[in-house]
């Protein structure tokens, strides 16, 4: 990578933001930062705790710390939590910094893959219709990304690959 900018993924939850981040960075050999796996870590306790204790509002407050904080270091990739892009603050600074990838997949594909998870507190207990109305709010914003990923008929080290081939960062 000939840039200090970082690799930012982001997209709905399921989407494959943890995985395919840590091939990347894998394949560029840079540090991999995952928000998510930060902020359990920071906590002590899961995602899904942190809502039931603390509610959703620490949570995203403590989400736009961490995130802010990581986005300070160069030439990493980082995978953000699926509702960090939709924060301003966020959202700016990486637009204004770094590259933004958004790994972009088909609603029932997303409605499959998170439906009834216990590990996703917004779509732990949600039906197809309100887990499908998350998806597009997000996607508005989502949209806002660099560059858009059209993951659906890719497998993981095809999108790897689309990645780091079609926009130069090897």
């Amino acid at each position: 990578m000939n840039s200090n900018k970082n690799l930012v993924f982001l997209g709905m939850m399921g989407s494959g933001k943890s995985s395919i981040g840590a091939m990347v960075s894998k394949q560029l050999n840079i540090p991999f930062i995952d928000i998510d796996n930060l902020i359990e870590e920071h906590a002590g306790m899961t995602i899904s705790e942190i809502f039931k204790v603390n509610g959703e509002a620490y949570f995203r407050n403590l989400e736009e710390k961490i995130t802010i904080k990581s986005l300070k270091h160069k030439k990493v990739v980082v995978s953000l939590g699926g509702g960090s892009f939709i924060n301003d603050k966020i959202r700016k600074d990486i637009l204004k910094n770094h590259f933004s990838f958004w790994l972009d997949w088909d609603d029932l594909v997303l409605i499959k893959r998170i439906k009834g998870s216990k590990k996703r507190p917004l779509a732990s207990n949600s039906t197809d219709l309100e887990i499908k109305a998350i998806i597009n709010k997000r996607k508005k914003v989502y949209s806002k990304a660099n560059f858009k990923i059209n993951c659906n008929k890719l497998t993981k080290s095809e999108i790897v690959k689309t990645i780091i081939k079609t926009y130069g960062l090897n």
